[in-house]
């Protein structure tokens, strides 16, 4: 039996099409050093007319790792995959594949659009447009809801369904959707060093 992650509206909204409504809870410590809620609110999703069906969220980032007391105030974070320490939490949902883009599309203005609100992804792909990239972090992913396929060097795949995880070492690859309605992931990046070898 799969585990069953999202159900009731939020598997509702999927179904629909719809984005999902994240909402994000942050605590911090006070002066004194007790827990607090420091900040409740919707997260804004993050679409693309270059894709569409896609939807990121951007939940949190550090450039640096965490010491406490913390105010629980956003720190750093510009780039869309962390620095070497650095970690981003994120939701990303992707469409069925075969949608292409409407033909009206201003190429350059909606690449543009992408970069300010991802910095640093479309860099990070491969420019023969197969989607493969590398960046240098360690992923925890979780597939919440449909079918994933993780594609990596020589074809290699695997099929994720909702429940299953990925640990992302760093390595060449590629998100797929095969399936029939949208896959949504929750991952957790963190940043690391990469050594060359000869």
């Amino acid at each position: 039996m799969r585990l069953g992650l999202i159900t009731g509206p939020c598997l509702d909204a999927f179904e629909e099409g719809n984005q999902m409504v994240v909402r994000r809870v942050v605590t911090g410590h006070d002066s004194e050093g007790r827990s607090r809620v420091v900040d409740d609110r919707t997260v804004e999703p993050i679409t693309s007319a270059l894709m569409p069906g896609f939807v990121a969220y951007r939940l949190w980032g550090r450039d640096e790792p965490p010491t406490f007391p913390d105010g629980g105030s956003p720190s750093g974070g510009e780039s869309w995959f962390p620095p070497r320490e650095g970690s981003r939490f994120m939701i990303i949902t992707h469409a069925p594949e075969g949608l292409t883009p409407s033909p009206d599309v201003d190429t350059a203005a909606a690449t543009a659009e992408l970069e300010r609100q991802m910095p640093g992804v479309i860099s990070s792909m491969e420019p023969d447009g197969s989607g493969m990239h590398t960046t240098d972090t360690i992923d925890y992913l979780m597939v919440v809801h449909g079918e994933a396929t993780l594609e990596l060097d020589d074809g290699t795949r695997a099929v994720l369904r909702a429940g299953d995880v990925v640990i992302q070492n760093g390595t060449r690859h590629a998100w797929r959707n095969y399936g029939t309605e949208p896959c949504t992931i929750v991952a957790v990046a963190v940043g690391a060093d990469r050594t060359t070898t000869q």
